[in-house]
Protein backbone atom coordinates (compact mmCIF):
# COMPACT_ATOMS: atom_id res chain seq x y z
CA UNK A 1 0.00 0.00 0.00
CA UNK A 2 1.27 3.47 -0.46
CA UNK A 3 -0.64 6.43 0.61
CA UNK A 4 -0.61 9.31 -1.79
CA UNK A 5 -1.78 12.09 0.95
CA UNK A 6 -4.53 13.04 3.32
CA UNK A 7 -7.59 12.50 1.43
CA UNK A 8 -9.85 14.54 4.68
CA UNK A 9 -9.77 15.56 7.54
CA UNK A 10 -13.39 16.13 9.59
CA UNK A 11 -14.01 16.78 13.20
CA UNK A 12 -16.53 15.12 14.76
CA UNK A 13 -19.33 17.37 16.86
CA UNK A 14 -22.27 16.92 18.99
CA UNK A 15 -22.77 20.55 18.26
CA UNK A 16 -22.39 21.28 14.46
CA UNK A 17 -23.83 24.93 14.76
CA UNK A 18 -21.35 25.83 17.27
CA UNK A 19 -17.99 24.01 15.22
CA UNK A 20 -19.95 26.02 12.26
CA UNK A 21 -19.37 29.36 13.63
CA UNK A 22 -15.75 28.87 14.47
CA UNK A 23 -14.88 27.36 11.54
CA UNK A 24 -17.11 29.24 8.86
CA UNK A 25 -17.97 32.11 10.56
CA UNK A 26 -14.82 33.20 12.66
CA UNK A 27 -11.93 31.20 10.31
CA UNK A 28 -13.99 32.29 7.20
CA UNK A 29 -13.67 29.12 5.61
CA UNK A 30 -15.74 28.53 2.56
CA UNK A 31 -18.35 25.50 3.20
CA UNK A 32 -20.29 24.23 2.11
CA UNK A 33 -23.53 22.85 3.21
CA UNK A 34 -25.40 19.35 2.83
CA UNK A 35 -27.78 18.64 5.81
CA UNK A 36 -25.68 19.42 9.01
CA UNK A 37 -22.44 18.71 7.54
CA UNK A 38 -20.14 21.14 6.23
CA UNK A 39 -17.59 20.88 4.19
CA UNK A 40 -14.96 22.12 1.66
CA UNK A 41 -13.70 19.90 -1.47
CA UNK A 42 -10.24 20.77 -2.65
CA UNK A 43 -8.86 22.32 0.01
CA UNK A 44 -5.61 22.86 -0.53
CA UNK A 45 -2.97 20.24 0.75
CA UNK A 46 -2.35 19.09 4.01
CA UNK A 47 1.59 19.37 4.20
CA UNK A 48 1.81 17.56 7.83
CA UNK A 49 0.80 14.13 9.64
CA UNK A 50 1.64 13.28 13.13
CA UNK A 51 0.65 11.27 15.71
CA UNK A 52 1.56 13.72 18.58
CA UNK A 53 1.76 12.79 22.04
CA UNK A 54 -0.78 14.26 25.04
CA UNK A 55 2.49 15.03 26.68
CA UNK A 56 4.05 16.48 24.29
CA UNK A 57 1.20 18.54 22.94
CA UNK A 58 0.90 19.52 26.83
CA UNK A 59 4.89 21.01 26.54
CA UNK A 60 4.47 23.08 23.70
CA UNK A 61 0.95 24.77 24.80
CA UNK A 62 1.81 25.11 28.62
CA UNK A 63 5.11 24.60 29.37
CA UNK A 64 4.72 21.21 31.57
CA UNK A 65 4.16 17.56 30.89
CA UNK A 66 0.51 17.11 32.41
CA UNK A 67 -2.51 18.34 30.28
CA UNK A 68 -4.59 21.17 32.71
CA UNK A 69 -7.15 18.73 34.35
CA UNK A 70 -9.59 22.19 33.82
CA UNK A 71 -9.07 21.98 29.88
CA UNK A 72 -10.70 18.82 27.99
CA UNK A 73 -7.76 16.63 26.30
CA UNK A 74 -7.91 17.23 22.91
CA UNK A 75 -8.45 14.29 20.15
CA UNK A 76 -6.71 15.86 17.19
CA UNK A 77 -4.95 18.77 15.79
CA UNK A 78 -5.02 21.04 13.12
CA UNK A 79 -3.10 23.70 12.10
CA UNK A 80 -3.80 26.66 9.90
CA UNK A 81 -0.66 27.57 7.44
CA UNK A 82 -1.23 31.80 7.57
CA UNK A 83 1.39 34.09 5.43
CA UNK A 84 3.92 34.96 7.74
CA UNK A 85 4.65 35.12 11.00
CA UNK A 86 2.96 39.05 11.44
CA UNK A 87 -0.29 37.05 9.69
CA UNK A 88 -0.84 34.92 12.88
CA UNK A 89 -0.75 37.99 15.50
CA UNK A 90 -3.46 39.66 13.49
CA UNK A 91 -5.57 36.16 12.78
CA UNK A 92 -4.94 35.91 16.95
CA UNK A 93 -6.11 39.37 17.33
CA UNK A 94 -9.32 39.12 14.89
CA UNK A 95 -10.39 35.91 16.57
CA UNK A 96 -10.17 37.19 19.91
CA UNK A 97 -12.61 40.20 19.05
CA UNK A 98 -14.51 37.48 18.35
CA UNK A 99 -14.76 35.76 21.09
CA UNK A 100 -12.31 33.26 20.94
CA UNK A 101 -10.27 32.48 24.05
CA UNK A 102 -6.45 31.11 23.24
CA UNK A 103 -4.25 28.41 25.32
CA UNK A 104 -1.15 30.18 24.39
CA UNK A 105 0.03 33.62 23.22
CA UNK A 106 1.70 33.96 19.76
CA UNK A 107 4.97 32.57 20.15
CA UNK A 108 8.33 31.14 18.02
CA UNK A 109 8.73 27.00 19.15
CA UNK A 110 12.13 25.62 19.27
CA UNK A 111 11.83 24.30 15.85
CA UNK A 112 10.71 27.89 14.09
CA UNK A 113 7.07 27.25 13.79
CA UNK A 114 5.14 31.22 14.81
CA UNK A 115 1.92 29.47 16.21
CA UNK A 116 -0.56 30.06 18.73
CA UNK A 117 -3.12 27.78 19.61
CA UNK A 118 -6.90 27.06 20.53
CA UNK A 119 -9.49 24.82 21.10
CA UNK A 120 -12.41 24.25 19.20
CA UNK A 121 -16.20 23.26 20.36
CA UNK A 122 -15.39 19.62 19.57
CA UNK A 123 -12.31 18.88 21.32
CA UNK A 124 -9.75 19.45 18.23
CA UNK A 125 -6.16 21.77 19.28
CA UNK A 126 -6.45 24.20 16.42
CA UNK A 127 -3.18 26.16 15.92
CA UNK A 128 -2.46 29.31 13.75
CA UNK A 129 0.24 28.34 11.71
CA UNK A 130 3.32 30.51 10.09
CA UNK A 131 5.80 27.46 9.72
CA UNK A 132 8.75 29.01 7.09
CA UNK A 133 9.95 25.53 5.74
CA UNK A 134 6.07 25.39 3.88
CA UNK A 135 7.16 28.70 2.12
CA UNK A 136 10.52 28.15 0.98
Amino acid sequence: MKIECIAGFASITKNPSASAALYQDALNLPLEKQDDYRFMDRFPGANHFGVWPLVMAARSCFGQDEWPAHIPEPNATIEFELADAEAVGLAVQELREKGQEFLHEVRTEPWGQTVARFMSPEGVLIGLSYAPWLHE
